[in-house]
């Protein structure tokens, strides 16, 4: 009897347990479809997709096997359709991009981007479907939202639940975003506040209107840069909320006054269509800060360009208006600043606001002709704004109907004018998107270039329209020239921006001067301000130098160097740096290997530097004098041979650049 006993009690535990594997087996399947892994190409790289228990979707990220983001939320809520939870995924689609393009100006040429791709469909409970798109390359992880709306339904973004969790010994470099409708004029908000840096991940953010893209995080030895691209002008810009408990960052919208209006009748802030529409992509560049140089992760997820686009001529321009304000917008001075850009050899001199009212449409197109037979192009500002401000300044008005926008475009291209500095945009809501767009759209049109000022972050709009050059969204040199503050925070406010805002777009902080600056005290010696346009990043570069100033306190060899400096690039590498400390960079151009570098503290510092890529070849070496004094004995110079170990004290506040041929 005990033997029957025993064997049953075998045969029961043996169906138990196949009963029990089998159910493993089951709950593996079903965790293999609510728990998905993307890895970069490399492996280095891990993004993990899952479902709980309430149908919400998270992601998290780890990089050679550390994670660097906790599980972070995804979804998007609409106004007749909700993607927060009951979600199931119902689809998945691997695949491999690889895409080759070209730049017209910016960190690099030609470019390569490969990730992997899986793109999830997934269903709510009321059978609504979204598709989210995962890429994962080595340097980064970015995601896209995908409204198919097959149903041809009105549909409108309410919010966005994306977040980005982080552990809370993370640190972050952290731009505030001023509230709409404040500041001088009402010109709020434009990118233009300081960066607070190496501050506890949680940290409220001074303004209610929250924290701008790029914003950077060190989570442990790991960098991690937050941004977005492709931003066709079918959705809002987004920004991160003023709040960030236990360190989760989510996704804010823009203040309701962040709309372009014109006659009484405001534009939509947030994303809506009648057809299929999706997001822009959310980008994680996660590395090291060399990765952050070298990344081009913000224009590898722009789209593409919408055309050739042969016109578009990179350089560098002289601009009056820098230290000499409005005064200096006028019919003499514009000429003298036509052949200061002449003698120095670069593209482009810019006529500031006003110039209709100063100069006149007539005297301009002289300008224009003066500045072509001279092998300069002739640039001028436009006031883009309608009611949404009390700026005065003009053309004001001209530019927000599209038949007299196109009739105006063709009037200064037949002027002889090459391109068109757009100033005073009302902030990041959608129809404000869809204006970037469409200026450029037709200002291409008319073979001109574009430079966007008082504007919201570029997110790889250069790439898809090449004739946009440079966007100024920064605390640039014009605030220097305004506050003494501004100028005391220049240095460290400087040796920031290559690792967060001109991190993947141009931008047009208008660099170097070598005078004094009006009523105030600058900080940054000569050598800091002659390192700037290679550290700054910007397809028309603005030297706020004047004629005067360059001939009274630059030598001869400086000038030969300033005459010569590109805006196209083919490589760039960090060499050492640390955000708003010390920055050094080196930038290929042909054979040549440019490095500058810019020391931000008031000590000074001693690099070791590996110039392993210009291995024995001869450089030039300019940098700050030892002696204390002005004018052209500021600078000293040497030749110096590229070695893996190159020494070098640099000043406190200082700079220096090198040439290698």
């Amino acid at each position: 009897m005990d033997n029957i006993i025993k064997i049953a009690l075998a045969v029961t535990l043996a169906v138990w347990v196949a009963g029990c594997n089998n159910l493993a087996g089951l709950n593996a399947e079903k965790k293999n479809i609510e728990r998905q892994i993307i890895e970069s190409p490399d492996k280095s790289l891990k993004v993990s997709l899952s479902l709980d228990e309430s149908g919400r979707a998270f992601y998290s990220i780890s990089r050679n096997g550390e994670q660097v983001l906790l599980p972070s939320q995804l979804g998007v809520e609409l106004n007749s359709q909700a993607f927060t939870d009951g979600l199931t995924i119902t689809d998945v689609d691997a695949g491999k991009v690889s895409e080759n393009y070209t730049l017209l100006h910016g960190k690099q040429r030609d470019i390569n981007y490969i990730a992997n791709e899986k793109i999830y469909t997934v269903k709510n409970k009321q059978g609504d479907k979204l598709t989210i798109a995962f890429r994962v390359s080595n340097d980064g992880v970015a995601f896209q939202y995908r409204f198919p709306n097959s149903a041809k339904q009105s549909l409108a973004v309410k919010k966005e639940i994306t977040s980005f969790a982080f552990e809370q010994t993370t640190k972050a470099w952290l731009q505030p975003i001023a509230v709409a409708q404040t500041g001088w004029a009402n010109t709020n908000p434009s990118y233009e506040e300081h960066y607070q840096m190496n501050i506890p991940v949680g940290t409220v953010s001074p303004s209610p209107a929250g924290w701008v893209f790029p914003a950077l995080f060190k989570a442990n030895k790991h960098w991690l840069l937050i941004t977005e691209a492709g931003m066709n002008g079918d959705y809002h810009a987004s920004r991160l909320h003023a709040e960030s408990p236990n360190g989760e960052y989510s996704l804010g919208i823009p203040m309701a006054a962040e709309v372009f209006e014109q006659d009484g009748n405001k534009g939509a802030l947030l994303a809506q269509s009648n057809t299929a529409f999706h997001s822009p992509w959310r980008v994680i560049l996660v590395g090291g800060l060399d990765t952050i140089i070298a990344s081009t992760l913000g224009t590898d997820l722009a789209d593409p360009a919408i055309a050739k686009m042969d016109f578009v001529k990179p350089g560098t321009a002289s601009w009056s208006w820098a230290l000499l304000k409005d005064e200096s917008v006028n019919y003499e001075t514009s000429l003298e600043f036509i052949d200061y850009a002449a003698e120095m050899g670069w593209a482009y001199t810019l006529v500031d606001a006003d110039w209709d009212r100063r100069i006149g449409y007539e005297r301009t197109a002289q300008l224009a002709a003066y500045a072509q037979s001279k092998n300069v192009g002739l640039l001028v500002w436009y006031n883009s704004s309608g009611d949404w401000n009390t700026t005065e300044y003009s053309p004001k008005s001209t530019l927000l109907d599209r038949d007299k926008r196109r009739a105006e475009f063709a009037r200064v291209q037949n002027m002889g004018v090459k391109g068109v500095k757009i100033d005073f945009f009302p902030g990041d809501g959608k129809s404000v998107m869809a204006y970037y767009n469409d200026l450029a759209k037709d200002a291409a049109d008319y073979n001109l270039l574009v430079n966007y000022h008082g504007s919201s972050l570029p997110r790889g709009l250069h790439r898809t329209y090449p004739n946009i050059m440079t966007m100024e969204s920064v605390h640039g040199f014009e605030m220097i020239t305004f506050m003494q503050p501004s100028a005391d925070k220049a240095a460290t406010h400087m040796a920031m921006l290559p690792f967060t805002r001109n991190a993947f777009d141009p931008m047009d902080f208008t660099p170097t001067t070598f005078s004094d600056i009006p009523n105030i005290e600058r900080r940054t010696s000569n050598g800091f301000e002659l390192a700037l346009p290679v550290l700054f990043l910007s397809g028309l570069q603005h030297i706020a130098e004047t004629a005067e100033g360059m001939a009274t306190n630059a030598p001869d060899y400086v000038k030969a160097y300033m005459r010569d400096i590109p805006v196209l690039w083919d490589e760039s590498k960090l060499i050492d740096g640390m955000p708003g400390e010390h920055v050094v960079i080196a930038r290929k151009h042909g054979e040549r290997w440019f490095v500058a570098g810019i020391n931000a503290t008031n000590e000074a510092i001693n690099l070791e530097m590996n110039f392993d890529f210009a291995l024995g070849k001869k450089g030039k070496l300019i940098t700050d004098s030892n002696k204390s004094t002005k004018g052209v004995e500021s600078f000293t110079s040497q030749t110096i041979t590229a070695t893996k170990n190159n020494a070098l004290t640099v000043k406190a506040n200082g700079g220096f650049v090198i040439v290698f041929n």
